[in-house]
């Protein structure tokens, strides 16, 4: 059986990590299912979602080119129809309606996009750093320094 990417296949449990867990594939080969995709909510420890010897459905996310394949169980579980509906829905106080973001502020942010988020991130990380930056200098004298 060859390994296509986005197929489902069956598997057994080899080896379990503090990362991830292994599984045996049909054919032989063996793949990693990282511990973000062993279940939909936060995984702390492994052991309390799986054992070595379990059968499991796993999801083929990705191969690498030196053999390497990257597994999914959460993927490989058939979403209820409730959770399709509750897919975020498009932000109706946006920017693309012409009005302000609600966000411009630093008001709800709970209601932001993905993009709003990261440049927000982005931005603080930015005055982070040159804040650190100018605080660390001012205390070594700083690079506009006399040459002795």
């Amino acid at each position: 059986m060859s390994i296509e990417v986005g197929s489902k296949v069956q598997g057994k449990v080899t080896g379990i990590t503090h990362f991830g867990a292994f599984v045996e594939l049909p054919g032989g080969s063996t793949g990693l299912v990282h511990i973000s995709e062993v279940a939909d909510n936060y995984v702390k420890d492994i052991n309390e979602h799986l054992k070595v010897g379990d059968e499991v459905e796993v999801k083929i996310l990705n191969v690498e080119k030196d053999g390497k394949i990257g597994l999914s169980i959460r993927k490989a579980k058939d979403q209820p129809p409730q959770q399709a509906q509750q897919r975020p829905r498009p932000n109706r106080s946006n920017d693309q309606r012409g009005g302000r973001s609600s966000n411009s502020g630093g008001g709800a942010v709970g209601r932001e996009t993905f993009e709003q988020k990261m440049a927000r991130f982005l931005k603080d990380s930015e005055d982070r750093l040159t804040s650190l930056k100018r605080h660390t200098e001012s205390k070594r004298g700083g690079r506009g320094a006399k040459k002795g």
